[in-house]
Protein backbone atom coordinates (compact mmCIF):
# COMPACT_ATOMS: atom_id res chain seq x y z
CA UNK A 1 0.00 0.00 0.00
CA UNK A 2 3.10 2.04 -0.42
CA UNK A 3 2.20 5.76 -1.86
CA UNK A 4 1.90 9.60 -1.59
CA UNK A 5 -1.86 8.73 -0.25
CA UNK A 6 -0.75 6.07 2.87
CA UNK A 7 -1.10 8.19 5.54
CA UNK A 8 -4.49 10.35 4.52
CA UNK A 9 -5.93 6.70 3.59
CA UNK A 10 -4.61 5.35 7.34
CA UNK A 11 -6.25 9.39 8.81
CA UNK A 12 -9.47 8.43 6.97
CA UNK A 13 -10.15 4.62 8.25
CA UNK A 14 -9.22 5.92 11.69
CA UNK A 15 -11.74 8.76 11.29
CA UNK A 16 -14.18 6.43 10.35
CA UNK A 17 -13.70 3.78 13.33
CA UNK A 18 -13.90 6.32 15.93
CA UNK A 19 -17.47 7.58 13.79
CA UNK A 20 -18.95 3.73 14.69
CA UNK A 21 -17.62 2.92 17.58
CA UNK A 22 -20.36 0.86 18.88
CA UNK A 23 -20.27 -1.01 15.33
CA UNK A 24 -16.19 -1.44 16.05
CA UNK A 25 -17.17 -3.21 19.51
CA UNK A 26 -19.63 -5.79 17.76
CA UNK A 27 -16.72 -7.61 15.34
CA UNK A 28 -14.19 -7.58 18.19
CA UNK A 29 -16.76 -9.06 20.17
CA UNK A 30 -17.24 -11.72 16.76
CA UNK A 31 -13.29 -12.00 16.64
CA UNK A 32 -12.96 -12.96 20.21
CA UNK A 33 -16.15 -15.30 19.63
CA UNK A 34 -14.06 -17.15 17.27
CA UNK A 35 -10.82 -17.70 18.09
CA UNK A 36 -11.66 -18.77 21.68
CA UNK A 37 -14.16 -21.56 20.41
CA UNK A 38 -11.10 -22.31 18.10
CA UNK A 39 -8.45 -22.19 19.75
CA UNK A 40 -9.48 -22.01 23.90
CA UNK A 41 -9.47 -19.36 26.73
CA UNK A 42 -6.14 -19.64 27.22
CA UNK A 43 -4.45 -16.48 26.00
CA UNK A 44 -0.92 -17.49 26.39
CA UNK A 45 -1.91 -20.32 24.21
CA UNK A 46 -3.51 -18.89 22.20
CA UNK A 47 -2.25 -15.99 19.85
CA UNK A 48 -5.72 -14.99 17.91
CA UNK A 49 -7.48 -14.57 20.87
CA UNK A 50 -4.87 -12.05 22.74
CA UNK A 51 -4.68 -10.08 19.64
CA UNK A 52 -8.49 -10.00 19.37
CA UNK A 53 -8.35 -8.63 23.33
CA UNK A 54 -5.69 -6.65 22.61
CA UNK A 55 -8.20 -4.80 19.83
CA UNK A 56 -10.71 -4.50 22.65
CA UNK A 57 -8.59 -2.73 24.84
CA UNK A 58 -7.83 -0.24 22.10
CA UNK A 59 -11.23 0.08 21.62
CA UNK A 60 -11.84 0.66 25.74
CA UNK A 61 -14.27 -2.45 26.01
CA UNK A 62 -14.39 -2.96 30.00
CA UNK A 63 -12.68 -5.99 30.96
CA UNK A 64 -16.07 -7.57 31.95
CA UNK A 65 -17.32 -7.59 28.69
CA UNK A 66 -14.72 -9.94 27.32
CA UNK A 67 -14.35 -12.16 29.66
CA UNK A 68 -18.36 -12.80 29.14
CA UNK A 69 -17.66 -13.14 25.75
CA UNK A 70 -14.99 -15.80 25.99
CA UNK A 71 -16.91 -17.68 28.54
CA UNK A 72 -19.90 -17.65 25.95
CA UNK A 73 -17.45 -18.84 23.24
CA UNK A 74 -16.18 -21.78 24.86
CA UNK A 75 -19.37 -23.16 26.27
CA UNK A 76 -19.55 -21.81 29.20
CA UNK A 77 -22.78 -19.93 28.36
CA UNK A 78 -25.33 -20.23 25.15
CA UNK A 79 -24.76 -18.20 22.20
CA UNK A 80 -24.88 -17.86 18.67
CA UNK A 81 -22.65 -20.21 15.91
CA UNK A 82 -20.60 -17.97 13.75
CA UNK A 83 -18.54 -19.12 10.66
CA UNK A 84 -15.91 -17.74 8.46
CA UNK A 85 -16.73 -16.36 4.64
CA UNK A 86 -14.41 -14.36 2.90
CA UNK A 87 -15.60 -12.58 -0.63
CA UNK A 88 -13.52 -11.51 -3.72
CA UNK A 89 -14.45 -8.99 -5.80
CA UNK A 90 -13.10 -5.77 -7.85
CA UNK A 91 -13.94 -1.77 -7.19
CA UNK A 92 -13.67 1.02 -9.03
CA UNK A 93 -11.08 0.90 -11.73
CA UNK A 94 -10.57 -3.35 -11.47
CA UNK A 95 -9.25 -2.30 -7.96
CA UNK A 96 -9.07 -5.74 -5.96
CA UNK A 97 -11.63 -6.34 -2.90
CA UNK A 98 -11.35 -9.20 -0.37
CA UNK A 99 -14.00 -8.94 2.29
CA UNK A 100 -14.09 -10.88 5.21
CA UNK A 101 -17.10 -11.73 7.28
CA UNK A 102 -18.35 -13.83 10.39
CA UNK A 103 -21.98 -14.88 10.02
CA UNK A 104 -24.44 -16.92 11.01
CA UNK A 105 -26.66 -16.76 8.01
CA UNK A 106 -24.49 -17.23 4.51
CA UNK A 107 -27.62 -16.62 2.30
CA UNK A 108 -28.04 -13.11 4.23
CA UNK A 109 -24.52 -11.88 4.12
CA UNK A 110 -23.24 -12.83 0.24
CA UNK A 111 -26.78 -11.50 -0.68
CA UNK A 112 -25.50 -8.19 1.37
CA UNK A 113 -21.95 -8.14 -0.02
CA UNK A 114 -22.99 -8.48 -3.78
CA UNK A 115 -25.99 -5.99 -3.67
CA UNK A 116 -23.31 -3.40 -2.13
CA UNK A 117 -20.53 -3.89 -4.91
CA UNK A 118 -22.99 -4.11 -7.79
CA UNK A 119 -25.10 -0.56 -6.61
CA UNK A 120 -21.99 1.13 -5.90
CA UNK A 121 -19.62 0.58 -9.12
CA UNK A 122 -17.83 -2.97 -8.44
CA UNK A 123 -18.68 -6.77 -9.00
CA UNK A 124 -18.33 -10.07 -6.93
CA UNK A 125 -15.79 -12.58 -7.64
CA UNK A 126 -14.63 -16.05 -7.36
CA UNK A 127 -12.64 -17.55 -4.84
CA UNK A 128 -9.37 -16.84 -6.01
CA UNK A 129 -9.84 -14.01 -8.13
CA UNK A 130 -7.96 -11.86 -6.64
CA UNK A 131 -6.55 -13.07 -3.13
CA UNK A 132 -3.13 -13.67 -5.13
CA UNK A 133 -2.35 -10.26 -5.21
CA UNK A 134 -2.62 -10.15 -1.51
CA UNK A 135 -0.03 -11.06 1.49
CA UNK A 136 -0.51 -12.19 4.57
CA UNK A 137 1.39 -10.71 6.89
CA UNK A 138 1.83 -8.25 10.03
CA UNK A 139 2.12 -4.30 9.51
CA UNK A 140 2.95 -1.97 11.85
CA UNK A 141 2.67 1.75 10.47
CA UNK A 142 4.22 4.74 12.35
CA UNK A 143 3.58 8.19 11.38
CA UNK A 144 5.52 10.72 8.76
CA UNK A 145 8.23 12.25 11.41
CA UNK A 146 9.56 8.80 12.73
CA UNK A 147 13.25 8.16 12.38
CA UNK A 148 13.71 5.80 9.25
CA UNK A 149 17.08 4.74 10.69
CA UNK A 150 16.34 3.84 14.20
CA UNK A 151 13.08 2.22 13.35
CA UNK A 152 14.48 0.29 10.33
CA UNK A 153 17.91 -1.07 12.89
CA UNK A 154 14.96 -2.00 15.98
CA UNK A 155 12.66 -3.92 13.20
CA UNK A 156 14.94 -5.77 11.69
CA UNK A 157 17.02 -6.75 15.15
CA UNK A 158 13.78 -7.95 16.14
CA UNK A 159 12.76 -10.25 13.10
CA UNK A 160 11.04 -7.82 10.87
CA UNK A 161 10.85 -9.04 6.94
CA UNK A 162 11.19 -5.39 5.57
CA UNK A 163 11.03 -1.59 6.23
CA UNK A 164 8.98 0.20 3.64
CA UNK A 165 9.08 4.16 3.45
CA UNK A 166 5.99 5.72 1.64
CA UNK A 167 6.38 9.43 -0.43
CA UNK A 168 4.46 10.79 2.54
CA UNK A 169 6.73 9.72 4.80
CA UNK A 170 5.20 6.97 6.70
CA UNK A 171 6.71 3.90 6.96
CA UNK A 172 5.40 0.30 6.93
CA UNK A 173 7.33 -2.71 9.51
CA UNK A 174 6.12 -5.84 7.39
CA UNK A 175 6.46 -9.06 9.50
CA UNK A 176 5.36 -12.63 9.29
CA UNK A 177 2.47 -13.19 11.21
CA UNK A 178 3.79 -15.33 13.40
CA UNK A 179 6.51 -12.87 13.88
CA UNK A 180 3.72 -9.90 14.75
CA UNK A 181 3.87 -10.10 18.66
CA UNK A 182 7.37 -10.30 18.79
CA UNK A 183 8.54 -7.48 16.47
CA UNK A 184 5.77 -4.99 17.93
CA UNK A 185 6.78 -5.90 21.60
CA UNK A 186 9.85 -5.07 20.54
CA UNK A 187 9.67 -1.60 19.16
CA UNK A 188 7.09 -0.38 21.65
CA UNK A 189 9.65 -1.37 23.96
CA UNK A 190 12.45 0.88 22.67
CA UNK A 191 9.66 3.86 22.21
CA UNK A 192 8.04 3.49 18.62
CA UNK A 193 4.84 3.24 18.86
CA UNK A 194 2.69 2.46 15.83
CA UNK A 195 -0.21 4.06 14.56
CA UNK A 196 -1.54 1.18 13.05
CA UNK A 197 -0.57 -2.52 14.26
CA UNK A 198 -2.43 -5.51 12.53
CA UNK A 199 -1.94 -8.67 11.06
CA UNK A 200 -3.74 -8.21 7.72
CA UNK A 201 -4.06 -8.65 4.06
CA UNK A 202 -1.25 -5.96 2.13
CA UNK A 203 -1.09 -5.41 -1.43
CA UNK A 204 1.50 -6.27 -3.19
CA UNK A 205 1.11 -3.76 -6.06
CA UNK A 206 -1.77 -0.78 -6.10
CA UNK A 207 -4.08 0.83 -8.12
CA UNK A 208 -3.69 4.96 -8.23
CA UNK A 209 -7.62 6.28 -8.21
CA UNK A 210 -7.96 9.98 -8.14
CA UNK A 211 -10.98 12.57 -8.61
CA UNK A 212 -14.29 11.06 -9.20
CA UNK A 213 -13.04 7.40 -9.06
CA UNK A 214 -11.18 7.73 -5.56
CA UNK A 215 -14.57 9.28 -4.34
CA UNK A 216 -17.06 6.42 -6.12
CA UNK A 217 -14.07 4.00 -4.96
CA UNK A 218 -14.13 5.07 -0.78
CA UNK A 219 -18.10 5.13 -0.96
CA UNK A 220 -18.07 1.73 -1.82
CA UNK A 221 -15.62 0.39 0.71
CA UNK A 222 -18.05 2.59 3.37
CA UNK A 223 -20.69 0.59 2.44
CA UNK A 224 -18.98 -2.47 2.60
CA UNK A 225 -17.45 -1.70 6.03
CA UNK A 226 -21.07 -0.62 7.29
CA UNK A 227 -22.64 -3.92 6.56
CA UNK A 228 -23.09 -6.07 9.81
CA UNK A 229 -21.44 -9.13 8.92
CA UNK A 230 -18.26 -7.85 7.64
CA UNK A 231 -15.40 -7.75 9.98
CA UNK A 232 -12.30 -6.60 7.38
CA UNK A 233 -12.19 -4.89 4.08
CA UNK A 234 -8.70 -5.02 2.45
CA UNK A 235 -8.41 -3.77 -0.82
CA UNK A 236 -5.71 -2.52 -3.18
CA UNK A 237 -7.01 1.01 -4.25
CA UNK A 238 -4.58 4.13 -2.92
CA UNK A 239 -7.11 6.58 -3.19
CA UNK A 240 -6.36 10.08 -3.21
CA UNK A 241 -9.55 12.47 -3.16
Amino acid sequence: MAGHSKWANIQHRKGRQDEKRGKIWTRIIREITVAARQGGADLSANPRLRLAVDKAKAANMPADRVKYNIDKATGSLDGLQYEEIRYEGYGIGGAAIIVDTMTDNRVRTVAEVRHALSKHGGNLGTEGSVAFQFKHCGQLVFAPGTSEDRLMEAALEAGAEDVITADDGAIEVITAPAEFEAVKNALEAAGLRPEVAEVTLRADNTIELTGEDATRMQKLLDVLEDLDDVQNVFHNADINE
